[in-house]
Parts: structure tokens; sequence; C-alpha cells
């Protein structure tokens, strides 16, 4: 979970867009994003996917199983 945390927070940054931005770009609450930031949840297969394509990113790299 620290791997996707992690990720998430640097793609974020790195676009620079606010937690609120990311939220409404896929359809969660920025509350949402921030948890998933700080290590306290994990996306459902649905969301994980919409970061996916929102960052343009794969699924294994969003959850660290590649680089």
């Amino acid at each position: 979970m620290e791997i996707f945390a992690k990720r998430l927070r640097e793609l974020r940054l790195d676009a620079g867009l606010s937690a609120r931005q990311v939220g409404a770009g896929i359809g969660v609450a920025h509350s949402t994003i921030v948890r998933w930031e700080q290590g306290s949840g994990m996306p459902d297969a649905l969301d994980l996917i919409a970061l996916a394509k929102f960052f343009n990113v794969s699924t294994d790299y969003l959850c660290g199983l590649e680089n």
C-alpha cells in the first residue's frame, strides 16, 4: 500500500494538480484522494483503473508491480 500512496502523490504533484482536481477528474471526493495518499485506504478496481487512465499510467505501475 505504501508504494501506491507514494506513486499517487508523486503523479499528482508532478502534474501540478490538487487532490480536489484529481478527485473531480475520476469522480471521488478530494478527501478520498488524500486518504489514499496517506495510505489509509486503497481504491477499488474501478477507481484504480480511473486513476491509471487519468494519469496515463498502468495499474501495475500504480500498484508497484512495474517501474
